[in-house]
């Protein structure tokens, strides 16, 4: 089913070219991986999590691209993608995904059965994300879940239950989901409207018009509102947690800055630029417990 001279296609359907993907699902991961160990993750959970990471993001890239294998001729940005410009079969796209899922079922046998009784869902919701589109206006929060089930399975792998530290997590992280995926969105918003597919960039530009960049404040500043929480639920240095959280709404404001006037590349780039979010709280949570 699988060729060898097809593996350039199978790597640029599962966007290993582009890891900006894999880097915003593996952010959270590693923040739940450090809080609920205080600081100390065992490498071998560190490379197992890593890589069911980068697993679950190719196999969430390769069930899109089969969902939308009739959308995305037709838009600008995913007409080259391997199903779209038929350089793969459908038989073959169905062939890599399998192969993804027997890989993240062979990690699963190195957790604990409360961990894998945790990844059912995370799979279900991942690949049932790309018809959510299809059927209401949030599919960047349906996103949002399926990026932060690697946080109740780590708090779960590590400590064995799912505390306060791990909903506040959870939480902050949907919300952020919602925050740069809706920036993502807004680029394709135009095409989006065309082909008559769902989006929340779509839902706040039809509640506030011009002004649906002050949804996406609200939002980050949901964000912020959680991790300030947890740091003092978690007892965490003021200056250092301050620092960090100064250096997240410096990024947030400077995305905001970008999106505001709806041009399509710049709020690509809020997108992109996200992954210094992501970094700059792991950062400072590897500072926090290194003290």
């Amino acid at each position: 089913m699988l060729t060898i001279k097809h593996i350039p296609d199978y790597l640029k359907l599962i966007r290993f070219d582009k890891p900006i993907g894999t880097l915003l699902l593996l952010w959270p991961t590693l923040w739940a991986l450090w809080i609920a160990s205080s600081g100390m993750p065992k490498i071998s959970l560190i490379i197992i999590f890593t890589l069911g990471v980068f697993i679950m993001r190719s196999a969430g890239c390769v069930m899109n691209d089969i969902a939308d294998k009739d959308f995305d001729p037709h838009v600008e940005r995913t007409k080259d993608r391997p199903l779209a410009a038929k350089s793969i079969t459908l038989r073959e796209a169905y062939g890599v995904l399998l192969l993804f899922i027997g890989i993240a079922f062979i990690l699963a046998l190195f957790l604990s059965w409360k961990t894998v009784l945790l990844s059912i869902p995370a799979l279900v919701i991942a690949l049932s994300y790309p018809f959510a589109k299809r059927f209401h206006s949030l599919p960047q929060a349906h996103l949002g879940i399926a990026f932060s089930f690697g946080i109740p399975m780590a708090f779960m792998e590590i400590t064995g239950e799912l505390p306060l530290e791990a909903y506040l997590i959870f939480v902050t992280n949907i919300c952020w989901t919602l925050v740069y995926d809706t920036e993502y969105a807004m680029s394709d918003r135009e095409d989006d409207k065309f082909i008559n597919i769902k989006s929340s960039a779509l839902l706040f530009e039809s509640l506030l018009g011009a002004k649906d960049y002050w949804i996406i404040i609200g939002l980050q500043t949901i964000v912020v509102t959680c991790l300030i929480t947890l740091g003092i639920y978690a007892h965490y240095s003021s200056i250092i947690w301050g620092i960090t959280l100064l250096i997240v709404i410096a990024l947030f404001i400077y995305h905001v800055q970008l999106i505001k006037d709806h041009d399509r590349l710049k709020c690509f780039k809020a997108f992109l630029h996200n992954n210094w979010v992501g970094a700059a709280i792991f950062i400072g949570l590897v500072i926090e417990y290194s003290f």
